[in-house]
């Protein structure tokens, strides 16, 4: 121990710390892949909130249909996508395998697969207004269909890190379990 105002202890020059134990790296792997999945469910909830504000705004009619438009059919599952945001919430504190699984099979069922329909539903809307400068949907002033798919290239970016994240962290926790049943 030192002080401010004694000698510093015999053998504390700060060249002891090679010999102190470290965590194993795949909890230290597991540390950090929490932690890049928490930032991507962050952004993931930002999504779906934007999407359910549309969703909700044009049912209920809070503004008028020409400030924000009708969502397009594959909003609706996409609001589903909140399952695998909660089970991927709910398996992080206590490295759940079974919740980490669940989350990764409904990602790609609720949040990949109503993109790639989205994507199909929206392309001859875009193929219309980028070849004949006609827009039909609007949202704040701006085409729905560009808005839209400015969300989704966001979104598909997201779910994909999300998926190989998770990935990587289910190996890494299963790899752990293996090497508890080894001892």
């Amino acid at each position: 121990m030192t002080s401010r105002l004694g000698p510093r202890a015999a053998g504390t020059n700060g060249s002891d710390f090679k010999h102190r134990e470290r965590g194993a790296p795949h909890y230290q792997m597991s540390a950090s892949l929490k932690s890049e999945v928490r930032k991507l469910n962050l952004v993931h909830l930002l999504i779906w909130l934007l999407v359910a504000a549309q969703v909700i705004v044009s049912h209920f009619s809070l503004v008028s249909h020409d400030t924000v438009s009708m969502p397009y059919q594959w909003e609706y599952p996409y609001l589903l996508s909140l399952l695998p945001l909660l089970c991927s919430s709910l398996s992080l504190p206590k490295n759940n395998i079974s919740y980490l699984v669940i989350s990764m099979i409904s990602a790609g069922l609720f949040s990949v697969a109503p993109l790639i329909y989205g994507g199909m539903e929206m392309f001859p809307v875009a193929q219309q207004l980028y070849r004949h400068g006609k827009a039909y949907r609007f949202i704040f002033g701006f085409s729905a269909v560009t808005v839209m798919y400015l969300i989704m290239v966001i979104a598909v970016q997201v779910h994909a890190w999300q998926l190989y994240y998770m990935k990587k962290l289910l190996d890494s926790w299963f790899n752990a379990t293996q090497e508890k049943k080894k001892k």
